[in-house]
């Protein structure tokens, strides 16, 4: 294309003869120039679903496979394409333009509870059933989303409303302390169970039920994090070195029981200076002596 025939047709423009451009075409323009998308080249448009559709020919569409969460029309309602999974950003309309379109049994929500001042949350896709299913596998799928997600790679997988009766679980079981008299210490265990498990603490194998009747233990348990979990805390204020030794988290239900220990050690300050030190050494780099922190 030689240089005067562009100069022409950028006069072209600018004077506004032709202000259909870039549809309109001149007999002396190249075809690539007279066909070019002026508009979308400037302000760089790229909605998937803009101007690009040519009309539709489903024998002409790719086969879709491997779609766990099912298939969506695409951006120009043509052919069909993968479902986001729960989980993965989308688009909030009906309109398959940025991130697609959630699969079956999801939508795309906004998490009002997660938004944080100045940054601008992405809404993501959510199953619109948080009712537990339980599988023929045995597995508790926490939504019927995440059972077709497990289906889809097994056909076989069948499921009956309501989790699965299970034996406990320790999803977070307690990790060793080791700290300075007089600190406060706190041991955490988080359990999985159906139906609900009763968590107990007890100290060197002894039977002893914590907290009994010592004033300064204290045993504090609640739901959650997920659903049918209980976070159980183990609290010692103002621990000595009688304190110190092995503790056994034992969850239990009617199905059965599980445990999980952990170490917990009281140093008077001058052995924990040299405990640090150590660790210090160990760990090749440098550990704060604030005994207000908990050492693992």
């Amino acid at each position: 294309m030689s240089w005067v025939k562009i100069i022409l047709a950028l006069i072209a423009i600018n004077i506004g003869i032709c202000h259909g451009f870039p549809n309109y075409r001149y007999e002396d323009i190249d075809e690539d120039l007279a066909t070019f998308d002026y508009y979308r080249a400037m302000v760089g448009m790229d909605e998937r679903n803009s101007t690009d559709c040519e009309e539709c020919e489903p024998e002409l569409c790719p086969v879709t496979a491997g779609c766990r969460a099912g298939v969506v029309m695409d951006s120009c309602n043509c052919c069909k394409e993968c479902g986001n999974l729960e989980g993965q950003t989308c688009d909030l309309d009906d309109r398959n333009v940025y991130y697609g379109l959630c699969g079956s049994d999801l939508e795309c929500k906004l998490d009002s509870a997660e938004t944080v001042e100045g940054e601008t949350q992405e809404p993501q896709c959510v199953c619109v059933s948080q009712e537990p299913l339980c599988g023929s596998d045995g597995k508790t799928y926490m939504n019927i989303c995440k059972y077709k997600e497990a289906k889809f790679s097994d056909q076989t997988l069948n499921f009956t409303t309501g989790p699965c009766k299970t034996v406990p679980i320790i999803k977070v079981p307690p990790h060793n302390h080791v700290n300075v008299t007089g600190s406060s210490m706190a041991l955490l265990c988080e359990v999985f169970a159906y139906p609900m498990a009763l968590v107990e603490w007890r100290k060197d194998g002894r039977d002893i039920i914590l907290p009994g009747d010592d004033p300064h233990i204290s045993v504090q348990s609640r739901g959650g994090p997920q659903k049918y979990e209980l976070s159980s805390w183990l609290q010692i204020e103002e621990a000595s070195q009688t304190d110190s030794g092995t503790y056994r988290c034992v969850a239990r239900n009617e199905v059965g029981n599980v445990s999980a220990s952990a170490i917990l050690g009281v140093l008077p300050p001058g052995e924990m200076s040299a405990y640090v030190d150590n660790m210090k050494e160990m760990l090749g780099f440098g550990l704060s002596k604030d005994y207000d922190e908990d050492y693992y």
